[in-house]
């Protein structure tokens, strides 16, 4: 049997993300594919996301950040930094 390696990526998504309830889709999302941290907007107007979860979970994520997003919300960038580095959050949130 494989174990899942639990990694943690650091995204910074840029665009139209704030004022677009951005943050509560992607806590949605992040939530249905069982990973772990928070999303919250920063004073630029971008919005930070710090994930915990398996590799290819996060992938789905990374995708569906740069492809669906909020209905509302036009991506024009998503940055992602990954390390091992982890803080083993108990849920995902939405920080104000």
């Amino acid at each position: 049997m494989t174990e899942t390696i639990i990694k943690r990526a650091n995204i910074i998504v840029k665009g139209l993300v704030q004022g677009v309830n951005f943050r509560a889709y992607t806590r949605r999302r992040a939530k249905s594919l069982g990973l772990t941290g928070f999303v919250r907007n920063l004073s630029n107007g971008n919005v930070e996301i710090i994930v915990e979860g398996s590799q290819i979970q996060i992938y789905l994520l990374i995708k569906w950040l740069r492809n669906e997003g909020s209905p509302a919300s036009d991506v024009t960038d998503v940055q992602v930094i990954w390390t091992n580095d982890l803080e083993n959050f108990n849920s995902f949130r939405v920080v104000f």
